[in-house]
């Protein structure tokens, strides 16, 4: 993407839904970034070489592409933007299904029903990115129910 006023308004954004710092780890001076626009001109997607970092929803806010989802967790202190499931669910997850209240063991504290979060192992490594569908409480009080909707699978470790 040519235009640094588009890198820096999407800095602004992503400041502004995750959190401090994420822009500047979502989209870093080094990147070499693309943003694809619909025909009517609205950023659709990001891409920084062959990876999606984001897409950009018709609310204004960013949906996570697994590599958007990798960058954030490298640069925030966790738990933030994160959900932290354990060895039961890993294969599950990372091949795209919902993770469910139940196995979650860490939330970010911030995350509130509808924030857009990575799924993450014990481990620490990325193995999904999706859509909070309860609270960080709820989550962690709850012995059933989905707690994130998987968009997006890491696919094989």
């Amino acid at each position: 993407m040519s235009d640094a006023a588009d890198v820096a308004d999407l800095r602004v954004v992503a400041d502004y839904q995750f959190g401090a710092g994420a822009g500047d780890a979502l989209f870093p001076e080094t990147g070499d970034f693309e943003l694809r626009r619909t025909k009517s001109g609205r950023p659709r997607q990001v891409y920084d070489g062959d990876d999606r970092v984001v897409s950009y929803g018709v609310d204004g806010r960013f949906r996570l592409g697994v590599a958007g989802g990798r960058r954030l967790i490298e640069t925030l202190d966790a738990p933030a933007c994160r959900v932290v499931v354990g060895d039961e669910s890993e294969p599950f997850v990372r091949d795209g299904k919902n993770v469910f209240a139940k196995f979650v063991q860490e939330v970010g504290e911030e995350i509130r029903q509808g924030d857009e979060v990575a799924v993450v192992h014990e481990d620490g490594g990325v193995l999904a990115v999706g859509r909070a569908e309860l609270s960080a409480s709820a989550m962690l009080d709850f012995e059933s129910g989905m707690a994130v909707k998987v968009r997006s699978g890491a696919g094989e470790a």
